[in-house]
């Protein structure tokens, strides 16, 4: 599994389905279980589960300076 190329497919789904969002906000850890379509040990998809956050961060405010 490409854990890079993953997150950024995660990143893009969660962005542009509104229900995906709720969901992710709502309860992360298992959203990205279900899209993963795999369970994997607590430590590692807390680890993906931050990068989703920040990546997700970063492209809000990259879009502010944009602007």
């Amino acid at each position: 599994m490409d854990i890079k190329k993953s997150i950024e497919e995660l990143v893009d789904k969660i962005k542009n389905d509104k229900e995906l969002r709720d969901n992710f906000t709502k309860d992360p850890v298992a959203t990205v279980e279900k899209l993963l379509g795999v369970d994997l040990p607590e430590e590692q998809i807390n680890q993906i589960v931050d990068a989703i956050k920040a990546k997700i961060s970063l492209d809000k405010i990259s879009s502010f300076f944009q602007k």
